[in-house]
C-alpha cells in the first residue's frame, strides 16, 4: 500500500449517538488519532464499539458531535475511498458463489467506472494485496471453501487493495489460529510503519501491548485514550470491564512488559480475555489447527 504524502488525522469530537428507540449507545465520546498509529479499541460487549465504527464509516449519524478525517467530514473521506473496513466474518454470506480474487477486487470498486471493468492497475493491486496476506495460491478458490483464518486474510487483502489511509478491523483475531494471528499482527505492524492509521476492535487483551502503540477504552463513552504504556493500565481496565476481568492463566500478569516486534512469535500461554468473550479458538491451545 502506498504511503500517503502526509499522515491522516482522524478526529472524533464529542459524538453522541441515540437510536430511534431512545437508546443512547455513545455519549460525548472524543479521541484523536494520526497516521502511523495502531490503536486498540477495547470494551465489553454493548460498550459502543460497533456504534463507533458505524459512525466513522458513515453508517450512523451522530445526534451531536462530529467525526472528521483531515478536517473533512467522513462523507468526503468515504467518497474518496480513504477508509477501509475489515468486518467480522460472521457478517458474511459464505455460500455466495464468488472467488477469492473477486472479493479482493471489491476493494477496487471505488476506483472503477460504473461498469466496474477492472483495469491493469486494479488487477495489479489485487495481486499485490493477495501476496501480502499469503493468499496468492488460493486466488481462484471459492470463498466458502476457505478456513476461518484464510477468510480473515481475504478481507484484509480487500482492504489493502482499496489503498485507503484509514483501516478499521472488527475483531480480526476471533476464530483463528495462532499462526494466522501472528501473520496478521506482523502485517499490521508493517502497515503502521508505512504511515497507515489502524483502529482495531479486539478482546485479546494480553496481545495489545505487544503491537498497539495507542489504546481507546470505551464503555458508552471514551473512558481513556492515549499511548498504550500510560493508558492500558489496571485502573483503566477495571473502569472499562468492572470486576469481570478473567485470566486464561492466573499465573500470568495481565499486562505483558515487552512490545512485540515484527515476526516475533506470541506465546500461546499469554492470552487474556473477559468472561464476556471467550473466543472459541481459545479452547485448549494444543487443539488449535494451524493453517
Amino acid at each position: 500500500m502506498n504511503a500517503p504524502d502526509h499522515r491522516p488525522h482522524l478526529r472524533v469530537d464529542k459524538i453522541t449517538v441515540t437510536y430511534n428507540n431512545g437508546h443512547t449507545a455513545l455519549h460525548n465520546a472524543s479521541f484523536e488519532l494520526t497516521g502511523g498509529t495502531l490503536c486498540a479499541l477495547v470494551g465489553i460487549n454493548g460498550s459502543g464499539k460497533s456504534t463507533l465504527f458505524n459512525s466513522i464509516m458513515g453508517m450512523v449519524r451522530p445526534s451531536t458531535g462530529t467525526v472528521t478525517l483531515d478536517n473533512h467530514p467522513m462523507a468526503w473521506a468515504l467518497r474518496n475511498n480513504l477508509v477501509a473496513y475489515v468486518p467480522q466474518t460472521d457478517q458474511v454470506d459464505w455460500h455466495f458463489p464468488v472467488q477469492v480474487s473477486d472479493v479482493v477486487m471489491m476493494g477496487r470498486y471505488g476506483k472503477m467506472s460504473f461498469l466496474r471493468i477492472p483495469s491493469t492497475e486494479d488487477r495489479r493491486q489485487v495481486a499485490l494485496a493477495l501476496a501480502r496476506v499469503g493468499m496468492t495460491a488460493l486466488a481462484k478458490r471459492q470463498i466458502g471453501e476457505l478456513s476461518g483464518g484464510q477468510r480473515k486474510r481475504v478481507f484484509l487483502a480487500r482492504a489493502l487493495a482499496q489503498q485507503g489511509r484509514v483501516m478499521l478491523l472488527d475483531e480480526p483475531f476471533t476464530g483463528i489460529d495462532v499462526h494466522t494471528e501472528s501473520a496478521i499482527i506482523d502485517l499490521l505492524i508493517t502497515l503502521r510503519e508505512e504511515g497507515q492509521l489502524i483502529l482495531i476492535s479486539t478482546h485479546n487483551l494480553a496481545a495489545i501491548p505487544e503491537f498497539c502503540d495507542r489504546v481507546v477504552l470505551i464503555n458508552r463513552t471514551v473512558l481513556a485514550a492515549g499511548p498504550t504504556d500510560s493508558t492500558f493500565t489496571q485502573e483503566n481496565l477495571q473502569r472499562a470491564f468492572g470486576g469481570d476481568l478473567r485470566y486464561l492463566n492466573p499465573a500470568q500478569s495481565l499486562l505483558p512488559t515487552k512490545p512485540r516486534s515484527p515476526r516475533a512469535e506470541t506465546p500461546a500461554t499469554s492470552r487474556a480475555t473477559t468472561e464476556h468473550d471467550v473466543r472459541a479458538s481459545e479452547a485448549p491451545n494444543t487443539c488449535r489447527r494451524v493453517l
